[in-house]
């Protein structure tokens, strides 16, 4: 299997575990615990990180390298999505339902009016769907890919080879 998919593989089931993981503690609902969230871009990067070290061992200048880590991100993300939407749909069907509450609290909380308030929730709630979730995900998991992409393939590229002349005398 080429290093690409398999990172991007690794990428797409790590990053699926870990919404499940989420979901089954609760911790989607708790706003104290919502940022743990985004451990995604940990994950992301050292998938990451892995896979450009195997293809900068192909030989892989800059280039390829982002191109690489991107492509891996994409793979990633293909699972993601369907991964996203078999939570969304299927295991916790009431996850838009439950963000909904959640933004709900955390308005009032910040001591927003009421009618402020069904603003805000119904504005969001535009979004907050099984496929627009699924596609936000995927869509930013390419994105995160890329831009991590540029940082690491700078550090994980071939080496330019030594020149072939002769030392000076």
């Amino acid at each position: 299997m080429k290093p690409t998919l398999k990172a991007g593989i690794l990428l797409g089931v790590l990053v699926v575990v870990w919404i499940f993981i989420n979901g089954v503690t609760g911790w989607y609902k708790d706003p104290a615990m919502m940022g743990i969230f985004y451990f995604v871009i940990v994950i992301e990067v050292g998938v990451l990180f892995w896979g450009l070290r195997m293809t900068a061992k192909d030989g892989k200048g800059y280039g390829a390298q982002l191109g690489a880590g991107t492509l891996m991100s994409v793979y990633g993300a293909i699972i993601i999505f369907c991964g996203s939407l078999l939570f969304t749909l299927v295991v916790f069907p009431h996850y838009s339902e439950d963000m909904r509450m959640v933004t709900e609290q955390a308005l009032r909380a910040k001591g927003m009016a009421e009618d402020q308030i069904k603003t805000q929730v119904e504005m969001a709630a535009t979004m907050q769907t099984p496929f627009m979730n699924a596609l936000l995900g995927a869509i930013m998991t390419v994105l995160t890919g890329f831009v991590a992409s540029l940082i690491l393939a700078a550090f994980l590229k071939k080496k330019p080879e030594a020149s072939q002349q002769p030392p000076a005398a």
